[in-house]
């Protein structure tokens, strides 16, 4: 299925094709290449008005998801029709992630896909909210960035180590 990409900011440029392309890699780690995804590359301003919103904390963010499906972490929705093989939308705030990968010296594309990467795992029903939670998605993430790192040479890591 597909991978549906916006970029809904100007601020910073974003290299989509290869950001579409790890995202297509991703989901297939975790087994869900057959349902689509939307990506939005979000900017500050709409980051702080979704997380407002949607979890009433009226500050920007780096990921917030959207499933389409609520599922246990780990399970695989079970669509019951054509129109239901959707995962849900991640909204990558783009500027957020860039403003901190200037001060902490990270590749902004590296930490975009990461990023995106735990956007999915929540998209699968993943949280975080309590250690052992935490450490079901931390190793989930690790799993799937394993398995692009095989695929194309790169280095990633999840990016919630110290979390617990």
């Amino acid at each position: 299925m597909s991978v549906a990409l916006r970029n809904a900011q100007r601020a910073v440029p974003v290299r989509r094709a290869p950001l579409r392309r790890a995202v297509c890699a991703l989901r297939s780690a975790l087994g869900a290449s057959r349902f689509d995804v939307g990506l939005v590359c979000a900017s500050n301003a709409l980051m702080q008005r979704l997380n407002g919103v949607y979890r009433h904390c009226p500050e920007p963010t780096d990921v917030l998801s959207f499933p389409f499906h609520q599922v246990e972490a780990g399970e695989l929705p079970r669509p019951c029709c054509r129109g239901e093989y959707n995962l849900g939308d991640i909204f990558l705030g783009v500027e957020y992630i860039h403003q901190q990968c200037r001060e902490t010296g990270e590749d902004f594309h590296d930490v975009l896909t990461v990023t995106a990467a735990h956007g999915l795992c929540h998209l699968l029903g993943y949280r975080h909210d309590t250690k052992p939670e935490w450490e079901q998605m931390y190793q989930k993430e690790v799993q799937i960035l394993e398995e692009l790192n095989r695929l194309t040479g790169s280095r990633l890591r999840p990016l919630t180590a110290g979390l617990f």
